[in-house]
């Protein structure tokens, strides 16, 4: 029997998926949010019923209502699906029901998990095993950031934010990285260091853990693991697959080879090119690759899907080349995601003048990061500031304007507003230079204002 399943917060990454998919489903789908976002838009081309801002009225009829992290008790459709007797979940409560009748690949970690959860979904595919998938971006190979597939496995970005992930339990973890992050809902590195730990015992008896051995955050989750049901990847030597022959190929993306450490031997499964930039892409490739392996699929196929996997949207996401400037969308919202990112762009751009305008996000992780952040830009040429965006807080005891007076760089600005850094960029970019707009706010407008002023004609990447 169908369900009518209302979901609010409908718009973001997060729900949208979920909506996708319990539409592919055979559900009646319909939601509200308070802006139509793009991603609210494609639902709408679907046929489901999306509604902008909120109304009691929209609760009539409805089965179960799902809400995002940031919806409060307060939203009068929460408020008139209880007083009706409606059940109203959170994305953890509802995604562990929904992944129960598959085999769960759950992707965690602080970064690069958007990514990650697409290279397997994209991998899975094109090795014809027509995965579900939920991922909190857009996949640029699959068009999609959900799907629902009649094969075994169910890929999911594990989300930590709120403790999402929680409330899954998975046949196989990916584990990316771990670096305190979201201070808002975990306030000491402690609080964070246990979540993840709680998110391991979540593991089906059955099934096992992979986990990123170079990182050191996770390097003091694995005395907590079991040897026998947890299997490391990475550039060291110590994992069980290790990354060989890295080099920077003619795509700006990384090449190597993928060993496997077995007690007995060393062999070589696979030899990848990739053409998304950054080191920290080649760990997001190795993790897909042991998925592969571990799960008994084709290695040279899967070495191949790789080397066409392009990305997902705003995570280096190259808008064009227009005018001769180069325009680029990432997400990166923490100072080790701003340096890998920057990283990437001068393997990819070495000779080009970098620019990156970075609007911080959120003012708890702007205070409790706010030295790691102003490490952070060495390698761009010249950094705009914006002011910060507040998400879901109210606090506005810190100003980004603090954070120049504890940098040192030759050339940062603060520009408090949209408009003002567009007016700026517009007027000093020149032909040959690179933008970076870093962002989980609403500056992404930044680079699509610019691609369509003064006349900017696209040209070749």
């Amino acid at each position: 029997m169908r369900k009518h399943i209302f979901f609010i917060g409908i718009g973001g990454y997060g729900l949208s998926a979920i909506a996708r998919l319990m539409h592919e489903k055979g559900n009646i789908v319909s939601g509200s949010d308070h802006v139509l976002s793009p991603l609210a838009i494609e639902l709408r081309k679907l046929g489901i019923n999306v509604y902008e801002d909120h109304s009691p009225d929209h609760i009539v009829g409805v089965d179960l209502v799902v809400r995002s992290s940031a919806i409060p008790d307060s939203n009068v459709e929460v408020d008139a699906a209880r007083k009706a007797g409606i059940p109203v979940l959170k994305r953890s409560e509802f995604l562990g029901e929904v992944i129960e009748q598959h085999k769960g690949i759950a992707v965690g970690g602080t970064h690069g998990k958007t990514t990650t959860t697409a290279m397997i979904s994209w991998l899975l595919a094109g090795l014809d095993q027509d995965p579900s998938y939920i991922i909190g971006g857009v996949s640029k190979n699959l068009g999609i950031n959900a799907h629902a597939g009649k094969g075994e496995y169910f890929v999911i970005e594990a989300d930590e934010y709120d403790r999402m992930f929680l409330g899954l339990k998975p046949f196989i973890e990916i584990i990316t990285n771990m670096e305190h992050d979201h201070p808002d809902c975990y306030p000491t590195y402690a609080d964070y260091f246990q979540a993840f730990l709680a998110f391991t015992k979540k593991i089906n008896p059955q099934g096992f853990i992979v986990i990123c051995g170079d990182d050191k955050g996770n390097q003091s989750l694995l005395p907590h693991l079991s040897q026998t049901r947890r299997f490391t990847y990475g550039l060291e030597a110590s994992n069980d697959y290790q990354a060989t022959d890295v080099t920077v190929n003619s795509n700006g993306g990384y090449s190597f080879g993928l060993n496997f450490h077995s007690p007995t031997d060393t062999q070589k499964l696979a030899q990848v090119e990739l053409i998304v930039p950054g080191l920290h892409n080649v760990q997001n490739a190795m993790a897909a690759l042991v998925i592969a392996h571990k799960c008994n699929l084709d290695l040279e196929r899967s070495s191949r899907l790789l080397r066409q996997f392009t990305g997902t949207g705003r995570r280096f996401d190259i808008q064009g080349t227009f005018n001769g400037i180069t325009l680029i969308d990432d997400y990166a919202h923490h100072p080790t995601e701003i340096k890998a990112t920057l990283e990437a762009a001068k393997n990819k751009f070495p000779d080009q003048h970098l620019w990156v305008v970075w609007q911080p996000h959120t003012f708890t992780r702007t205070i409790t990061l706010m030295d790691q952040f102003v490490q952070s830009f060495d390698q761009a040429d010249h950094v705009i500031i914006s002011e910060i965006f507040a998400s879901r807080e109210k606090n506005d005891s810190i100003s980004s304007q603090q954070i120049l007076t504890k940098m040192n760089h030759p050339d940062v600005r603060y520009i408090p507003a949209i408009p003002e850094i567009i007016e700026i960029l517009s007027k000093e970019l020149k032909s040959g230079d690179v933008l970076i707009v870093l962002s989980a706010g609403d500056a992404d407008q930044i680079n699509k204002i610019l691609a369509t002023s003064f006349h900017f004609k696209e040209g070749v990447q």
